[in-house]
């Protein structure tokens, strides 16, 4: 079975153990090109991100106008809710395979022009089927969005700045959350305006944004650095040779004989239960907060909004907090239990809490600390895929995650019908976030033996071509395999 070639992640100057040594010209011009990149593609991928999480959750502020003018039930809504997630889930892998062919700039180009025109499409909603129908196609197309923005932050960036760059991104949603019930609310105060309805602006502004934006992609999001303007030469290199991106040629390019490192090793399958468990928390909470905050005689629908927002910027803080002690610290794998643990430890507290207000507080906290997991996946993940492995591997960790997502809603229903009280749901955050921390345990283990088996792979391959390549040149000159796999180490 042919194998990616995978590389243990050293030691960087980030690190608070690494030496003081003073960067060299090399290092200052990848600074400035990381620089560059942050600021020139990450707003791209953040505002079409933006806009899926504002298209796909968009039905909730018309929710009570579909069932008086469409006439779509509450178990018709709840049901078309949730099939946009199991389309969603199921075609991440498929998804990312196309985009790995075409390229992450056509892909997601088209695939925004797609979910833009079918989020338009639900201001013709006249049926429960139909609504289905879109809600089905809605996901189908945003699937390929997030395993594809994933896969760019693997070509873009080095190691040590790609927990920060999915952080930025995943900030989108967060302000998805916290700005988009207000600007659904704004557009659905045009009823009346030329014969339609509220919700029916609100689906034709919102759909039509995301077609527009589309549009630009093709100009605004180059494949890779080298198809950047905005770069020079040397930067467009430098971020090349950090990333591996250099190294198109060693990549592996078919999943054939491969299925196992893409899908099948250890840690791949206990980073994507975690991530499982991760989601029911962050959907389990974000919603059931609405129900929560009502439980505790709050009775304007204005202010459980705004107070429900305030889960969404703990996220916001989280995810853009987090990344920055992952770099400090260094050990990622441990980070990534305290913080699953912690959700357990602050629903405790908000459960037993004594005020409204602390246990708002608790809630906001445990938001920020699940939301935070995030960057923290992808970043443990990322360096020991490459190539297809990496576009078809982080698309399955994610479709495992996104299950959660349907299942955390669930659970938090299910324990409040036995118990009367939506602070109830909180006992399922405090136990599948045990489960999470104690899973970070094994996890460790996992990425030790998958980081000697790379190690010695790549040491037996160096020596293999090492002896090649003095064969064929009589001089011991190394080969390209060897100094991909010393650049790769050096990282």
């Amino acid at each position: 079975m042919t194998m990616a070639i995978i590389s243990a992640r050293p030691a960087s100057s980030d690190h608070p153990d690494a030496p003081d040594i003073p960067p060299t010209p090399a290092d200052q011009v990848h600074r400035r090109a990381t620089r560059k990149a942050m600021l020139r593609l990450i707003p791209v991928l953040a505002i079409i991100y933006f806009m899926s999480y504002v298209d796909r959750t968009n039905i909730a502020m018309a929710k009570t106008q579909l069932q008086a003018d469409v006439g779509i039930s509450v178990a018709a809504f709840g049901l078309g809710a949730g099939l946009f997630f199991i389309a969603y889930a199921c075609l991440q892998v498929p998804a990312n395979l196309i985009m790995y062919r075409l390229g992450a700039r056509r892909w997601i180009t088209v695939i925004a022009l797609l979910w833009g025109s079918v989020t338009v499409g639900m201001m013709f909603v006249s049926s429960e089927v139909m609504f289905y129908g879109l809600r089905i196609a809605l996901g189908a197309f945003e699937a390929g969005l997030y395993p594809a923005i994933l896969f760019m932050v693997t070509r873009w960036f080095a190691q040590k700045d790609r927990a920060t760059a999915i952080g930025y991104v995943q900030a989108a949603s967060c302000l998805g959350v916290i700005l988009g019930a207000p600007l659904g609310g704004f557009l659905m105060g045009f009823h009346g305006v030329a014969g339609l309805h509220g919700w029916q602006w609100m689906f034709l502004i919102e759909g039509v944004a995301t077609v527009l934006i589309g549009l630009t992609l093709i100009r605004l999001l180059p494949d890779r650095p080298r198809e950047a303007r905005w770069l020079g030469p040397q930067e467009a290199a430098a971020l090349e040779d950090a990333s591996g991106a250099g190294d198109a040629g060693n990549e592996t390019s078919s999943l054939k004989g491969n299925l196992w490192a893409a899908f099948g090793r250890p840690f791949i399958l206990i980073i994507g239960a975690i991530y499982f468990l991760n989601q029911i928390v962050i959907n389990g909470l974000s919603f059931n907060v609405p129900a929560i905050i009502e439980g505790m005689d709050v009775s304007s629908t204005f202010v459980i909004g705004i107070l429900s927002g305030v889960t969404a910027v703990g996220s916001l803080v989280g995810v853009l907090v987090t990344p920055r002690i992952a770099r400090r610290m260094g050990n990622e794998t441990v980070l990534l239990g305290a913080l699953t643990l912690g959700c357990t430890v602050f629903a405790v507290l908000a459960f037993a809490a004594p005020s409204f207000a602390l246990q708002l507080v608790c809630m906001a906290v445990i938001g920020g600390l699940a939301t935070g997991c995030m960057p923290i996946f992808w970043s443990i993940a990322m360096p020991r895929m490459t190539g297809v492995i990496a576009a078809a591997g982080l698309a399955f960790i994610n479709t495992i995650g996104q299950l959660g997502g349907f299942f955390g809603p669930y659970a938090f229903g299910v324990v409040e019908s036995k118990t009367g009280d939506p602070m109830s749901g909180l006992g399922v955050i405090a136990a599948v976030a045990v489960i999470g921390g104690l899973l970070a345990v094994p996890l460790s283990r996992a990425l030790r033996r998958e980081d000697r088996s790379a190690e010695v792979a790549s040491q037996d391959a160096r020596r293999t071509q090492g002896d090649a390549g003095r064969m064929q040149t009589g001089r011991g000159r190394r080969p390209p395999f060897v100094v991909h796999s010393e650049r790769c180490r050096s990282q």
